[in-house]
């Protein structure tokens, strides 16, 4: 037969002891362990800001992208309220819409009017005189 618990004792009982145990070796332990440090410490610096300019760059691109949809949206709808009955005047037509062409080539190159030329397949003096015709600052 097994004896009452309260002739044993609190400090006969295995199973109590092993909790005991284990809870002081877990209390140990958890004074040794340095407490864990943030990811972004465990990086080198020169990591984190390849990252950040990374992400900068692609926010950079999508805001161009997003500002050319928006021009293309405007123009679109533009055009869809012009009143062909009443007539359109194709010249101011024609030199609005170089005029729109040249300014965002010159602004993809930097001002570089050799390279906007490039991109938009026309030579560069032809670019330039456009430029003069059109009064186009950039």
């Amino acid at each position: 037969m097994r004896a009452p618990a309260d002739a044993i004792g609190p400090a006969s009982d295995p199973v109590r002891d092993h909790l005991a145990r284990r809870d002081s070796h877990t209390q140990e332990s958890l004074a040794t362990v340095p407490p864990p440090q943030p990811k972004i410490a465990e990086r080198p610096a020169r990591s984190r800001v390849q990252r950040l300019l990374h992400l900068t760059d692609a926010l950079l691109r999508e805001t161009e992208t997003l500002a050319r949809d928006k021009a293309f949206t405007d123009e679109s709808n533009r055009i869809r309220s012009l009143n062909f009955a009443e007539g359109i005047d194709f010249y101011s037509e024609v030199e609005r819409f170089e005029t729109g062409l040249i300014r965002l080539a010159l602004d993809q190159t930097g001002g570089h009017q050799a390279r906007a030329a490039q991109l938009l397949r026309i030579k560069p003096s032809t670019l330039n005189s456009k430029i003069k015709l059109y009064g186009i600052e950039y």
